[in-house]
């Protein structure tokens, strides 16, 4: 076993059969990870997403968006029994090392996706180390441990920043989670979320709006007074409001809430109920109005299907 960091590997192997990935991201939630990979390719990736699926027992859930997957796992070790074509790659080992904030993720694959598991995957931005324990390539085993820093999931809902005449919440959004990208944090995606479409509150198309984020535990704070700041300087609305929902799991009653606000009139004072008895921040901005949406958004963020139908 060598234990590696990304720009050893890039020097030590420098073949055309290895196309780095692009970044590797882990989240944690006590027990459960969440695996984000920029792959190199794009609907090539969706073989390895069926790969993993197949293969893996810690895998709970699998998709891909783009260039990227996003793995759902729990923490522990499951050995794999890989076989061509059929399981021919999948995690073996997630585990938490809280001494160093790392997350160790343990690939294994066969040809091809052995050279995936640990030589195209350990030269991505994010990895701090691998743990190359096959080379992989032809039809050897290949194998590797991916260490990456263990950062937390933020997702911010948002609504209200436009008016009837001028403005338009998920472009305002998604500006505001690119210049934080710039600025350092991992932007991860953003997400419109229909409302209830004969609110007579509504600017027009009545959607919200959620970005998520990783982020390292210490970087939190700073994210939500960047967020708060930025809807200051750019808002248009005297209604606008954020919601902030950490972790990787989404309770079930707000879900409903957010079913609920699809399908129907809430009012502020719900809203501001349903995120005290869940712990959500609420936050005005400039205005109470866009709680309502901004909680709306945390409960279908994860749900795209969903989150984008209409209900009339």
């Amino acid at each position: 076993m060598s234990k590696l960091t990304p720009k050893d590997l890039k020097e030590k192997f420098n073949d055309p059969w290895i196309a780095p990935y692009e970044k590797v991201i882990t989240m944690a939630d006590k027990d459960l990870v969440e695996i984000v990979e920029y792959h190199p390719c794009v609907s090539g990736s969706h073989w390895l997403i069926n790969q993993y699926k197949n293969t893996s027992k810690l895998i709970l859930k699998a998709h891909r968006d783009g260039n990227k997957h996003i793995f759902l796992t729990k923490v522990g070790k499951e050995p794999l029994n890989l076989k061509a074509s059929v399981n021919a790659a999948g995690i073996e080992e997630i585990a938490i090392n809280e001494d160093e904030d790392t997350i160790k993720v343990v690939h294994g694959g066969l040809a091809g996706a052995g050279v995936g598991a640990g030589m195209c995957r350990g030269m991505g931005e994010g990895i701090k180390e691998i743990e190359l324990l096959n080379e992989g390539g032809g039809s050897k085993l290949g194998k590797a441990a991916i260490i990456t820093p263990k950062m937390e999931k933020v997702v911010i809902g948002i609504d209200d920043t436009d008016t009837k005449d001028k403005g338009a919440t998920w472009t305002m959004a998604h500006n505001i989670g690119r210049e934080l990208q710039k600025e350092g944090f991992e932007y991860l995606d953003h997400v419109i979320v229909q409302l209830y479409p004969h609110n007579p509150h509504k600017t027009q198309n009545c959607v919200s709006i959620a970005l998520t984020f990783a982020v390292l535990p210490s970087e939190k704070e700073e994210l939500i007074t960047k967020v708060i700041k930025l809807l200051k300087r750019d808002t248009l609305s005297d209604k606008t409001a954020i919601a902030i929902l950490e972790g990787l799991k989404i309770p079930q009653e707000l879900t409903d809430y957010s079913m609920k606000a699809k399908t129907g009139m809430v009012s502020v004072e719900e809203a501001e109920e349903i995120a005290k008895k869940l712990n959500i921040p609420l936050i005005a901005v400039t205005g109470d109005q866009g709680k309502i949406g901004a909680l709306a958004a945390l409960g279908l963020y994860n749900n795209l299907d969903e989150a984008v139908k209409v209900y009339y």
